[in-house]
């Protein structure tokens, strides 16, 4: 089994890394000096953790979709020495180009209206799967992509079929080449047992 976290800035298997791509040191600090500029405080992820500075309610509320609370860190700056993968923050568009003022080398991944993911600039979730498929010798066409918001473009466009799940944006429906069902209603088990893969 591996896992593709934190929109692909860190993939793994039981027994290796396979993909390390954490935000440059100087970017993460300078992400953190914005975010304070405009009142949002932001949540770090390492490669074991994630510690927040602060909550507001759209950050909070952004980590109920995953049944998360938000962790606030005592040791919140001491983490700034280790990697970071992704920074997560309340946002909204207005207040992207205050928030990436002056970063150089980190992009915004974003498929919620009131927050962000912000990530390596030259990551992504297709650049994982691509180097996941290197490392198992497998080609783009054995591969399958399943994915339900923006941040998942480039990760269908890197597979041989790319699926949208129904609840997905129009935007993504239009890059995959099929649609499933909704993801409440078990869209992925539905699609893999239609088409004989389960």
């Amino acid at each position: 089994m591996h896992f593709l976290t934190f929109n692909g800035s860190y993939c793994y298997d039981s027994e290796q890394i396979l993909f390390s791509n954490p935000i440059p040191h100087e970017d993460i600090l300078k992400l953190i000096e914005n975010s304070a500029s405009i009142d949002r405080p932001v949540c770090i992820a390492t490669k074991n953790r994630l510690a927040a500075n602060g909550t507001d309610k759209d950050l909070t509320d952004y980590f109920r979709i995953a049944g998360l609370e938000v962790e606030i860190a005592k040791d919140f700056d001491d983490l700034l020495q280790e990697k970071i993968y992704q920074v997560m923050m309340g946002c909204y568009k207005p207040e992207y180009p205050l928030v990436m003022k002056d970063v150089q080398h980190a992009k915004i991944a974003a498929w919620w209206d009131r927050a962000v993911d912000i990530i390596p600039a030259n990551g992504g979730k297709g650049i994982a799967i691509k180097k996941v498929l290197e490392h198992y010798h497998l080609d783009p066409e054995e591969a399958i992509a399943f994915g339900d918001g923006n941040n998942d473009i480039d990760m269908l466009q890197s597979v041989g079929t790319g699926i949208a799940m129904g609840n997905a944006s129009e935007q993504l429906k239009a890059v995959a080449d099929h649609v499933c069902g909704h993801v409440a209603q078990d869209g992925i088990y539905h699609y893999c047992l239609k088409k004989g893969l389960i």
